[in-house]
């Protein structure tokens, strides 16, 4: 029979030693801003007994005395007791260690803690042991400390996300005012929050300045603000239902009874950022008190959270800062290549139809059917970002429709729609490209809707089911560890009351009830109050699923309230009621999702939920004062919303066509319009059917039908920039697997931020009437 002693330092409250039988590995953790904690870990034989004593120096006798008695007297015996009892009681809860024993991990309680300990090494010593041997283990699994909340906010990560957050801003609300369809940039953001913060440390270490650690708490409130900033630039409507209240696309929508003259309302400042503050600080509070619950109790994945988590986890390690200054070099090299090549193309722009952005890739008569190559650096950067499958879909949706379905369509001129009628009327061959697009959006977000529903109450069934619960609290028990009760301390700790959640909610309700019918005499209060009402129930539904499927159902949220508010308002109201109301759920409902995916990242990288909430508030308001700016520098110096141009905004003229059809109902659809959109309704839902019952070997193969449908209204140019983005990483990942893994996102990132930067100069040149000096076209030869 072997048996070790182990001897911990003096923390000022009851010490426990903590014995047990025939087990193959010891563990003991201390404390020296991470450093000093260590695992030590020993073989031995079978019946060894392991003892591990807490307490003063002093208690050494007892150690070894304990030590020295048969297995079947050894006992948890309590050691002397220190001074403090207060701390003592904190510290505890904090605690705990994994021992495997018998084949499972059993959790026993361990008088540790790493900030605790820092006081006490200077009059106790160096940890020692009294088995050399053990003494001399690896280091692993170590626990950095944690500290206060306020830390983590610091000034340079506020300049950061500042400066993160205009970036995306730009880049989002290009997107959306030109095909619509925005990929997540959270993990672009969570790199670009860690390559300035770890440049600007780097630089001033070269000067030999001073700085405080860059830690991954700090990694996640930059992102956190940056993320919160730009969200607002596509949560807030700027590319669809706002956008769809102004003039233009109220005439390109038609004459109809629900399309009355007063029915629109121009884009500006003033009021656009009244509105977003009035509804978008509600959804950060919908969900507060019930946190703990999503993110802990539950466990769910919510993986985009948790990829980012990953990521800025690996970012903060040895070998994630040899690869974080492959990364630097990696973005600034294609950031500054992206930039310099749109630099050079605003120079071929002077006129209509000019430049690379319209360069005919595969000859004038695809070019005619939106087939060509356009050199948008953004949305081959994008391309690098979406999976594979997103954008074969985006391509497949756009050989569907202008490769094979508009030219049939069209030469049915003047049988299936008036021949005397503009194409890009909505009684026109433009009716039918926008309602198969908005068939294909909703027959596979009402799939969705039902599916993701479906999975919602069968998992809050299996939450609260005795059986499960028994299982659960049986699984909790034997595998809890030191760092997953870390984790919970620190976001149980750091809380915000409910009372405090309730009662700011309650308040933001009355403002915004008061504030937009002022803005919009078609809204009336009670529109707003149900929309608060219900805006919880949809939310905590919509996060719980989010937590399962990583789907974000914000938008269907909007739209079904788009519909019934619309239908419910009549016909002299029912456009702008339900586009304000619709955009007035979607913020609640999709914010309140994204926070969660927020506290998931926090949960996982040990940053306080009080931090987290300050960051996600002061991005809230970044992002209240910015989008609104930055949509009005476009929407004055481009041509917003022409389906002809290069900023078609396609999204805008689809939700007012949903407000219509919920105030008119079929009636406004062209000839066959309502047989192809039933059609293409059916084929989406089918689609998405398919996509799950399939084995995944052959489900992956399915398109996505949401992806399929963007190209039925914007063409297919963007369909092969990200096919182009996604043949890159195709072939990146044959030639170097490892070397793309982390250099992918950098480059994308790259790409994406350098052609997005130079929009916000050339907006700037077409507001000062400076036009490009060339005009390069392409015609037929003679």
């Amino acid at each position: 029979m072997h048996t070790a002693a182990v001897e911990l330092p003096h923390i000022c409250f009851p010490p426990f030693v903590i014995l047990s039988t025939q087990v193959r590995e010891a563990t003991k953790a201390g404390s020296e801003h991470g450093s000093r904690e260590k695992q030590h870990r020993r073989r031995k034989g079978p019946g060894a007994v392991v003892v591990l004593v807490a307490g003063r120096p002093g208690d050494r006798q007892e150690a070894a005395a304990a030590a020295s008695k048969p297995p079947k007297e050894l006992r948890a015996s309590r050691l002397r007791p220190g001074r403090d009892g207060a701390r003592s009681r904190r510290l505890l809860r904090r605690l705990a260690l994994v021992l495997p024993a018998r084949g499972k991990e059993q959790r026993v309680g361990m008088d540790v803690v790493a900030p605790e300990m820092e006081k006490h090494e200077a009059a106790e010593g160096d940890m020692e042991s009294s088995d050399p041997a053990l003494a001399a283990g690896p280091r692993e699994h170590e626990l950095e400390p944690v500290g206060r909340w306020q830390d983590d906010l610091t000034v340079r990560g506020m300049v950061a996300a500042l400066l993160i957050g205009c970036i995306y801003t730009v880049i989002v609300m290009r997107m959306s005012l030109t095909t619509g369809l925005v990929p997540t940039l959270n993990v672009s953001a969570a790199l670009l929050s860690f390559l300035a913060l770890r440049g600007w440390t780097s630089l001033l270490d070269r000067f030999g300045i001073v700085s405080r650690p860059f830690t991954p708490q700090e990694n996640t409130i930059v992102q956190t603000c940056g993320v919160a900033c730009y969200t607002i630039a596509f949560a807030g409507g700027f590319g669809s239902t706002l956008l769809g209240l102004n003039k233009k696309t109220y005439e390109l929508a038609g004459d109809s009874v629900a399309n009355g003259p007063g029915s629109y309302k121009e884009p500006g400042i003033g009021w656009m950022t009244a509105f977003l503050f009035s509804c978008c600080f509600g959804g950060l509070l919908t969900l507060i008190p019930l946190r703990q619950v999503l993110v802990v109790d539950y466990k769910l994945t919510y993986p985009s959270g948790t990829a980012t988590a990953v990521l800025i986890n690996g970012f903060h390690t040895t070998q994630g800062d040899k690869n974080s200054k492959k990364q630097i070099r990696g973005f600034l090299k294609y950031f500054g290549g992206s930039f310099i090549w749109s630099f050079f193309q605003w120079f071929y722009t002077g006129g209509d139809a000019c430049g690379f952005v319209q360069f005919p890739t595969f000859g004038l008569k695809a070019w005619k059917q939106t087939f060509f190559f356009d050199f948008s650096m953004t949305y081959v950067g994008a391309g690098m970002i979406c999976p594979h499958i997103v954008n074969v879909s985006t391509l497949l949706g756009a050989i569907l429709s202008y490769g094979i379905l508009y030219p049939l369509i069209s030469k049915n001129k003047g049988d299936w729609y008036p021949a005397t009628v503009k194409e890009s009327s909505m009684k026109s061959l433009y009716g039918y490209k926008a309602f198969i697009c908005i068939a294909l959006i909703l027959g596979d977000g009402l799939y969705q809707f039902v599916k993701i529903i479906s999975i919602t109450f069968k998992g809050m069934y299996r939450q609260f089911s005795r059986k499960y619960i028994n299982n659960r609290a049986k699984n909790m028990d034997n595998t809890v560890s030191l760092e997953d009760m870390q984790r919970d301390e620190v976001f149980k700790r750091g809380h915000l009351p409910a009372w405090m959640a309730y009662s700011g909610y309650a308040v933001l309700s009355v403002v915004a009830a008061i504030t937009t019918p002022i803005m919009f005499r078609q809204v009336k209060w009670y529109y707003i109050v149900i929309a608060y009402v219900v805006a919880p129930m949809l939310g905590f539904a919509n996060s719980y699923g989010t937590g399962l499927t990583d789907i974000n159902m914000g938008y269907n949220y909007g739209k079904i309230r788009l519909f019934v508010f619309a239908g419910w308002a009549g016909r002299d109201n029912g456009v702008v009621a339900g586009l304000v109301t619709g955009t007035c759920v979607k913020q609640l409902v999709l914010i309140s999702a994204d926070l969660m995916h927020d506290f998931k990242t926090g949960y996982l990288t040990k940053t306080s939920p009080r931090s987290m909430m300050v960051a996600q508030a002061i991005g809230t308001v970044m992002g209240c004062i910015l989008a609104p700016l930055t949509f009005m520098l476009f929407y004055k110096a481009f041509d917003i919303g022409n389906p002809d141009g290069y900023w078609k905004a396609p999204y805008a003229l689809i939700y007012r066509n949903m407000a219509i059809l919920g105030v008119e109902g079929f009636s406004v659809l062209p000839k066959y319009c309502l047989a192809l959109s039933g059609g293409f309704f059916a084929f989406a839902a089918l689609l998405s059917i398919a996509r799950d019952v399939m084995p995944h070997r052959y489900s992956k193969y399915v398109p996505i039908p949401m992806a399929m449908a963007v190209p039925f209204l914007v063409g297919g140019s963007f369909a092969i920039d990200m096919c182009v983005g996604s043949l890159v990483v195709f072939v990146w990942n044959k030639i170097n697997k490892k070397e793309a893994g982390f250099m992918v996102p950098a480059v994308a990132s790259g790409l994406i931020c350098g052609d997005g930067i130079w929009t916000f100069p050339s907006s700037i040149l077409a507001i000062a009437k400076i036009k490009p000096p060339i005009c390069m076209q392409f015609t037929p030869a003679p």
